[in-house]
């Protein structure tokens, strides 16, 4: 514990060098990180997905920096300093754990959610819904929002369930293809979206994550067939869509041969 403490001064003391002899440091605002720290939990979030634990370290590292980042510049403009956020979530962390620091009894996980839920109306949220930030992607969004809900009960009782509605949306949509009406195509096609998501929290699936999956190995196989036709002096372009499809089954083949 003592090396944690020593290694997290020495990046705040490292911080407060920077923003006075760094030109470029000494400039940036709580504005100016925003879209920066947005960059990087994005590439966390790659790192995650990978299982790149190498590329994990290294992004909780940048996003170390940047937490620091914030609390200096909140302590310059005198409106919290760093050790108050760090006592700020120490305190909150011990009074939404009853379970570890009082005397509440929990079965299991999601009594622990359900718990933290009611914790928060108590601190003055208007809604179970109100945590869940505007800003999110909608994927993560639709997730969160339902896991939210279900801490209420609004929730289904199976995955059987559950996919009675995605096929109950599905009807909708072909419906709504049939009448030709874009707007309402495009609010069915967002039921069927939200329910497929509601399924996948049923099967224990990160919706995100698997879509984020699927989206790299498309990457992979698309690119797989570029190199595939240039090896035959051709570009994808020049192709039949059958000679294409044929590229795209050689590229899912060598994929699935590499896998142990």
């Amino acid at each position: 514990m003592e090396k944690v403490a020593e290694s997290f001064l020495r990046l705040v003391r490292i911080m407060d060098d920077l923003r006075e002899k760094c030109p470029w440091d000494r400039k940036q605002t709580i504005q100016t990180l925003r879209q920066l720290s947005i960059e990087e939990l994005y590439e966390l979030a790659d790192a995650i997905t990978e299982e790149d634990w190498k590329g994990i370290k290294e992004e909780l590292g940048d996003l170390f920096l940047h937490l620091v980042f914030y609390a200096k510049i909140g302590t310059e403009q005198g409106r919290f300093t760093l050790d108050e956020v760090l006592e700020g979530i120490s305190d909150k962390l011990v009074a939404r754990h009853p379970h570890i620091y009082g005397e509440v009894e929990v079965r299991d996980e999601e009594d622990v959610k359900r718990n933290w839920e009611k914790l928060k109306l108590k601190e003055g949220k208007k809604s179970v819904l109100a945590g869940v930030p505007g800003g999110l992607p909608a994927l993560v969004k639709a997730m969160r929002l339902q896991e939210k809900a279900k801490q209420v009960g609004f929730e289904w009782e199976n995955a059987a369930q559950v996919w009675d509605k995605v096929e109950e949306e599905t009807r909708e949509l072909k419906e709504a293809v049939a009448e030709g009406d874009q707007s309402q195509i495009e609010e069915e096609w967002g039921d069927l979206l939200f329910s497929m998501v509601n399924y996948a929290r049923f099967l224990k699936v990160d919706a995100e994550n698997a879509l984020e999956r699927t989206n790299k190995k498309f990457i992979r196989r698309f690119t797989r067939m570029e190199a595939l036709a240039a090896e035959q002096g051709q570009t994808l372009s020049d192709l039949s869509l059958t000679a294409m499809d044929d590229l795209w089954n050689q590229a899912k083949k060598e994929h699935r041969d590499e896998k142990p």
